[in-house]
């Protein structure tokens, strides 16, 4: 019952976290106000605002953010470690190369999410290949093993940017450091939220097991291998999905699953909804401050989830150690 409360008041969060980044901006609509559109579309300026400006952009920001935070929540479970995250084990660096390739090379926009999932996978099984030793996981030996591969794929995409046409640069900079400024609607990242959560929902129970061991899990008829396997590609999916639709946002994935499970323990029925939830409004937040707090230039949302981000990190890695 305490979990389900939690949940509730973490789904009530969500929703005001919604409103407020509808209704703060340049243009501050009031709450009684933003009520009246959102229940009808009279086409006047605030309808305009709310319906082609704001709501689609914390829409996609929440997917985002749900989406990084679910891939933090599954990597986490693969380490038996609350370190993992898309960002700190190059998982997020090799999609954004491989989008920020495919955006030098002047192909279209379909082909973006197609492509973040090959490098996100790629650098995904790189990293968990190289990580091992003598077949078995070493944990820090991941985390160094990502390091190294981010470092990688930081270099490569130096090169890129070395290369590309100096009217390309600051699309890609801003693409780098997370931005939501242009992103695409939110349909497809919240799609590949809705699967992502239903599939990892599914297999709850084997998550749960998986936490206390390879071994274990398999006595009690876990399939590790396959489970691994799928967890890799899941991540790698949702990963994919929000690095195309908002570019490098790095953290989100480490924060949001480490403060549900401090708050209601290691249940994964628990842990992946409210890590969900509480990783969209996180960013949501993060979004309408990068938006706001010094308009009418906007920042880059990454910059300000990294400021949260790395002391948290490194808080995390010196009580582990």
């Amino acid at each position: 019952m305490r979990r389900g409360s939690a949940l509730a008041l973490l789904g009530a969060a969500a929703a005001a976290t919604l409103a407020v980044g509808i209704a703060v901006g340049t243009v501050p609509i009031a709450p009684r106000r933003l009520i009246e559109v959102l229940l009808a579309d009279d086409r006047s300026v605030d309808a305009l605002i709310v319906w082609d400006l704001r709501l689609p952009r914390v829409l996609t920001a929440f997917a985002v953010g749900g989406a990084l935070a679910l891939a933090g929540a599954l990597i986490q479970v693969l380490l038996r470690n609350p370190l993992g995250d898309p960002y700190v084990l190059g998982v997020s660096g090799g999609a954004s190369a491989a989008v920020l390739a495919a955006l030098l090379v002047g192909l279209p926009a379909a082909w973006h999410p197609g492509l973040a999932f090959v490098g996100a996978t790629s650098s995904m099984a790189l990293v968990f290949a190289l990580g091992r030793r003598g077949g078995v996981l070493a944990v820090e030996r991941l985390l160094l093993t990502g390091v190294v591969v981010a470092a990688g794929w930081a270099a490569l995409i130096g090169f890129v940017l070395s290369i590309a046409p100096p009217a390309q640069l600051p699309g890609m900079l801003f693409f780098l450091m997370g931005d939501l400024s242009d992103a695409p609607p939110p349909w497809p990242a919240a799609l590949a939220l809705a699967v992502g959560l239903a599939l990892a929902l599914a297999f709850a129970r084997d998550l749960n097991l998986l936490t206390l061991g390879e071994l274990r899990a398999s006595t009690l008829g876990v399939e590790t291998g396959r489970l691994r396997v799928g967890l890799y590609l899941l991540s790698s999916l949702l990963t994919a999905a929000a690095v195309s639709t908002a570019g490098g946002i790095g953290f989100v994935g480490l924060v949001a699953p480490h403060m549900v499970r401090l708050a209601g323990g290691s249940d994964h029925r628990w842990v992946l909804p409210g890590s969900v939830l509480l990783g969209g409004s996180l960013l949501t937040l993060a979004d309408t401050a990068a938006r706001t707090a010094f308009a009418p230039r906007q920042l880059p949302v990454g910059v300000l989830t990294a400021l949260v981000g790395v002391p948290l990190f490194l808080y995390l890695l010196h009580r582990r150690r």
